[in-house]
């Protein structure tokens, strides 16, 4: 009966948990949408002109302001804007005219293959250089693993790009500089992550070909984003180490990967799946400076040219996008994180 009864408190307390999180993310979503809408505003420029190539005359200007709506008043936009935003409208590109959404799902893909790819290089350097350091704190692999996290931090992805594209692109030609599949490749594509499209149709020529693309900019932001998995993997493995269940694991015997990969490292996982959840969601819509270096089709590149020619409805579409990736995700890790810590829940 007790067992009973303590299972529904905890029940109840995680969906209390859940509700409570997705309501604070209404306010905080509200808020970054009345940001960008109104910065892009206020910013100088006109977006009409942008479209139409400053050539236009005045009539034209202003028949065409008034078909996007931006002789209204701002207020009165901004209302129009949440309330087609409820029904699930992101609105109509002004520079090709087609629906946002259709527009971002077109590049989605990009990013996201992107961004697995590079997540996967980060989360394996993290955990599998970061624990052994902790284990060997002080000595050569934690040395060198703490230089490289420091040094790679410091280092602007686009630099990296750069020197990446100039080493194994120009001078050694092993891998193309851009895009993500080259011309004479046919490939049919059926969920937009082409190396799994590549799988899903046999197409083993095409695999490789969309595999050397990634290679360049998946590793570049894969290295970048690792320094920081790095140290946050070798920092709280530390902790766990001079705790009493890792002195008491050590008393009794236990081989010492036993203890670093059973014992101090799920223990630290907690802070360490948190940070690597944000980072994931944070990813997707930052990987502007990588996308930009190798010319990768995707958010990122779409979102430097909607900005330069003031397509407010693919800019604002493709922010409320990214915002709603990075709220769900946080909420998942949360959920996970409860799940694993109780005590989070309270």
């Amino acid at each position: 009966m007790q067992g009973g009864a303590l299972k529904g408190v905890i029940g109840v307390s995680l969906k209390q948990y859940i509700i409570t999180r997705i309501f604070l993310a209404i306010p905080m979503l509200f808020i970054l949408l009345a940001i960008i809408f109104f910065v892009l505003r206020i910013m100088p420029g006109d977006p009409v002109a942008a479209i139409l190539g400053g050539k236009a005359s005045a009539e034209v200007i202003e028949k065409l302001r008034h078909e996007l709506g931006l002789d209204k008043p701002l207020l009165v936009q901004f209302g129009d804007y949440l309330l087609n935003l409820l029904k699930g409208d992101l609105g109509i590109s002004t520079l090709t005219k087609r629906p946002v959404w259709n527009e971002i799902m077109d590049k989605f893909p990009a990013t996201l293959e992107l961004t697995l790819f590079a997540f996967v290089i980060a989360v394996a350097i993290g955990i599998l250089w970061g624990g052994p350091a902790a284990r060997y704190k002080d000595r050569a692999v934690d040395v060198s693993a703490r230089m490289f996290a420091i040094l790679l931090y410091a280092i602007p992805v686009f630099w990296l790009g750069l020197m990446m594209q100039l080493i194994f692109g120009s001078y050694l030609r092993w891998l193309p500089v851009g895009g993500r599949l080259s011309p004479v490749i046919d490939l049919k594509v059926i969920t937009g992550l082409y190396l799994v499209d590549s799988l899903i149709t046999g197409n083993f020529k095409a695999f490789v070909d969309v595999l050397k693309h990634l290679l360049l900019p998946g590793t570049t932001l894969g290295l970048v984003i690792s320094s920081i998995f790095l140290r946050m993997v070798r920092n709280n493995t530390v902790l766990m180490y001079g705790q009493d269940f890792v002195k008491a694991a050590r008393a009794r015997g236990i081989k010492e990967r036993d203890i670093l990969y059973k014992h101090a490292l799920k223990n630290a996982l907690v802070p360490i799946m948190t940070m690597m959840g944000l980072q994931f969601a944070l990813l997707l819509g930052g990987a502007v400076l990588t996308e930009t270096t190798f010319s990768w089709p995707g958010m990122g590149s779409f979102l430097v040219l909607r900005i330069r020619y003031r397509d407010f409805p693919a800019i604002q579409g493709t922010v409320v996008f990214f915002a709603l990736m990075v709220i769900v995700i946080s909420i998942i890790v949360d959920v996970i994180n409860a799940l694993i810590d109780p005590r989070i829940r309270y």
